[in-house]
């Protein structure tokens, strides 16, 4: 069994204990941001670069894709995080 990192860890535990009307749209917004991040990574790993480790200038088009895609998915996922209420 793979063990979780402490870090990792401790998120999940405060995600469960913390009042769900009130950190809704937090959690929501990690999860949008996560599953942004893991696509871009599948697509940079389809280009054979690593996520994070490209510099723009000297990024390929198929990596400047990625990068596009990923900030569309930001955009579209986030967008409607922002009406969300967090008293």
């Amino acid at each position: 069994m793979k063990f979780l990192h402490p870090i990792t860890r401790l998120a999940t535990a405060l995600a469960l204990l913390a009042p769900t009307q009130v950190r809704a749209g937090i959690i929501a917004y990690g999860l949008c941001r996560t599953g942004c991040n893991v696509i871009v990574m599948g697509c940079y790993g389809a280009a054979g670069a690593v996520f994070g480790t490209v510099l723009a200038v000297t990024a390929s088009p198929t990596i400047l894709a990625c990068n596009g895609a990923q900030g569309l998915c930001m955009t579209t996922l986030f967008a409607p995080l922002l009406l969300t209420p967090v008293p």
